[in-house]
Order: structure tokens, then C-alpha cells, then sequence
């Protein structure tokens, strides 16, 4: 397939981690971003990903409309001590 040739401007920073990078898996840095670009592209969310969701709030929990802040708020306290 055609490549279609493009600029970019990169933190010096970025452009310096994403050579080294390039360099240890043995490829042009132009190779890695395209690599990175399509698996970026392949990620994407599509409509059928929003419906993994139902069922996630399963708790068990009866009161949850009226302490759905606490909840939340003991939630992110748990997350942060992991």
C-alpha cells in the first residue's frame, strides 16, 4: 500500500523516548508511529463497546440513589491505597 508522507512536530523530549524505543525493537522511528498510529486507530471505541457496560453497576447495595456519594467517595479512597 501507498504511504502518504506527512510532518509532525514532537517534544524534544518525546521525539528522544520514542528514538530509543524505535531503536531497541530494531525499526525506524517512522516505523513506530505508524505501528502506534494504526494500533491507536484499532483501539477506538465502537458503538457495540458502550454495551459491555450494563450490568456493571450490580452491587447488591438497596440505597444507592441516596448515597451514591458515598459510595463514590469510599470507592476512590479504596482505589488510592492500592
Amino acid at each position: 500500500m501507498a504511504k502518504k508522507r506527512t510532518q509532525i512536530y514532537l517534544d524534544p523530549e518525546v521525539h528522544q523516548r520514542l528514538k530509543e524505543r524505535a531503536k531497541e525493537e530494531g525499526i525506524s522511528l517512522a516505523e513506530l508511529i505508524r505501528r502506534m498510529a494504526k494500533e491507536y486507530l484499532r483501539k477506538e471505541a465502537s458503538p457495540e463497546d458502550f454495551l459491555a457496560i450494563i450490568g456493571l453497576g450490580q452491587s447488591g447495595k438497596t440505597d444507592i440513589s441516596e448515597k451514591h456519594d458515598d459510595y463514590l467517595t469510599q470507592a476512590l479512597s479504596d482505589e488510592n491505597l492500592r
